[in-house]
Order: structure tokens, then C-alpha cells, then sequence
């Protein structure tokens, strides 16, 4: 399946336990996606959908920038509501600005600002049938924020193709070990 268009998500820092992006787990998260973004634009992909939330979005969009480099990917920035940055902390904020500046393009879902957790639901929805498929970093027996957009998935999958690449724990901790290896063996 060709994928010309995916999203990328997953859970915030908090509910990684992540309180600074100076953390080793931000780096090892990043290298986990570029690894898969890397297969997917080797093979056309060209679009990549966030909606901005603090965390794996924001890792991600870190990589997309530095994939530019080599590869002519465009990043679209769909937040569910306006101002959804409002009652961010300051640094958060800065850096989502920072986002607004970089994306190519961007336009929120909707043009109020929140209403309520359905407005995150028809997020998830739109951002599943407007992608040929996700990048999402996951634990099934964790659950989290991110259990509702993998429900949805697996819902929308009944009735259409639609590509999941999972990273998860063990995926981290071999990254991990490895980036280890690679780094004692540099000196």
C-alpha cells in the first residue's frame, strides 16, 4: 500500500513519566520515529498530519524538520480547536508557536475553541480518514490518551485498509540498548 499521507501520535510526557525534553527517553523516542518515517518516505509518503499536543506529536514534528534535509516532506498542523495552546505552560506555548512558524500547512479543525472532549474525538476521527495510516506510540496494556485513537483505528479498520506501524516499550528498550552499544563504541 502506498501511503502518501500519515499522522503521527501518542502519549504526552507526562504519561511517559518525561518532565524535561532533555530527557535520554525523548532522544531514544525520536531516533524510534524517525527510524519509521524514514521507511515510509523512502516509499513516497509525502504529508504528515499533526495536531500539535505536547509529547510524541512534538518529538515528531523535531524529526519531520530534520528530515527536510533529505526528503521533501510537508507537514500539515491540524489542532482539534483554536488556541488549543491557551492553558499550556509557557515554554509549551513557545514551542508551538515555534510549530505554527515551521508547518507548511496549518488550519484547526474547528474554529472555536473548546467545547468539550468530543471535539478531540472528531479529531481523531478526521485525522483517521483523512491518513492512509499512523504512526503511533502505544501500549495496549498501558492505555492512556492515546487508547482512544487506537479504538478508532481498529474500528475504521473493519471496514477500510488502514496501515498501523505500533512502536511500544519493547521497541524503545531495544533502541535503547542500542544507541547504548553504538554510543561506548564511539570512544
Amino acid at each position: 500500500m502506498d501511503l502518501k499521507s500519515i499522522t503521527i501520535t501518542g502519549y504526552k510526557p507526562h504519561e511517559l513519566n518525561i518532565f524535561s525534553d532533555q530527557d535520554d527517553k525523548v532522544q531514544i523516542i525520536k531516533e524510534a520515529i524517525k527510524r519509521r518515517l524514514v521507511d515510509y518516505l523512502d516509499n513516497g509518503l509525502e504529508w504528515v498530519l499533526l495536531s500539535g499536543q505536547q509529547g510524541v506529536e512534538t518529538w515528531a514534528f523535531d524529526v519531520l524538520q530534520d528530515l527536510k534535509q533529505d526528503y521533501s516532506v510537508k507537514v500539515a498542523l491540524i489542532p482539534p480547536f483554536v488556541d488549543q495552546e491557551k492553558i499550556w505552560k509557557e515554554d509549551k506555548q513557545t514551542i508551538y508557536q515555534r510549530m505554527l512558524e515551521k508547518a507548511d500547512f496549518y488550519q484547526p479543525l474547528s474554529q472555536k475553541s473548546y467545547e468539550g472532549p468530543k471535539q478531540y474525538f472528531i479529531k481523531n476521527k478526521w485525522f483517521i480518514e483523512k491518513t492512509d495510516g499512523c504512526i503511533l506510540l502505544y501500549e495496549e496494556e498501558f492505555g492512556g490518551s492515546p487508547k482512544f485513537f487506537y479504538d478508532l483505528i481498529l474500528k475504521y479498520q473493519e471496514q477500510h485498509e488502514y496501515n498501523v506501524t505500533i512502536i511500544n516499550s519493547f521497541d524503545l528498550d531495544d533502541l535503547a540498548r542500542e544507541m547504548q552499544e553504538w554510543n561506548q563504541n564511539e570512544f
